[in-house]
């Protein structure tokens, strides 16, 4: 009785919470914006915000996007290393991008797709910088949610201990590692791991990101020390 009772209500509450995501999506400023300008997801005003700020990307640099399907980071970066030169607008500089999930192609940037947790993917990242430093790690990377917060913490938390391990391995002194996370359980954990690896630590929450959501970006800059060796 009570199986039957669930399968009769629950599409129901579904269509409508489908139906106000939808809603809400629509009439979305950003999502509009993203439209406006070709970015394939609304995340792209996150980092064009957190950017003008802080002043991350310029021409010449050699940036890692982790967790970057479906490329909104990578145009977003593609567009503040453009110079002009010889008449013509290119690309100055490198943008590496790495998902588990496939991503169409975007111009100018290497996309290679695999699990950053498998060390076969990790290494295969890893020969494509061909032993060159990093100056900036950029990390959109967030598991699939299971709606326990103290599971979706910890996965939240491995995410963001790869993110800093690969940015203390192969950013240069002076790089910096902006990372997403979430703002409750684990996040006091995930910041002092930033203040460990970061001499300058500060955590940005851009319009462009809902104000009921609990994502928040930690920036690091400046590393204090590399990863230490197995």
């Amino acid at each position: 009785m009570a199986g039957s009772l669930i399968r009769q209500v629950y599409p129901v509450a579904k269509n409508k919470f489908n139906k106000a995501w939808l809603d809400r999506h629509r009439n979305d400023p950003y999502v509009k914006l993203a439209q406006k300008h070709d970015y394939r997801a609304r995340a792209a005003f996150k980092l064009i915000e957190i950017d003008e700020q802080d002043k991350l990307i310029h021409p010449g640099m050699t940036i890692v996007d982790l967790g970057s399907t479906p490329g909104a980071w990578s145009q977003a970066t593609r567009e503040r290393l453009r110079i002009k030169s010889q008449g013509q607008t290119v690309v100055s500089g490198r943008i590496i991008a790495l998902d588990v999930l496939p991503m169409e192609p975007i111009a100018d940037v290497e996309f290679l797709q695999g699990d950053i947790r498998e060390e076969s993917v990790l290494r295969d990242l890893e020969a494509r910088l061909h032993g060159q430093k990093v100056d900036l790690v950029l990390s959109d990377m967030a598991p699939n949610l299971s709606g326990v917060e103290v599971a979706d913490a910890a996965r939240m938390g491995h995410l963001i201990e790869l993110a800093v391990e690969f940015a203390q391995n192969h950013l240069k002194p002076d790089g910096a590692l902006l990372a997403k996370c979430f703002h409750g359980s684990g996040y006091n954990q995930n910041v002092d791991l930033f203040r460990h690896a970061f001499r300058q630590v500060a955590s940005r929450k851009p319009k462009a990101s809902r104000p009921e959501s609990s994502e928040i970006f930690l920036l690091g800059r400046k590393l204090r020390q590399p990863a230490p060796t197995a």
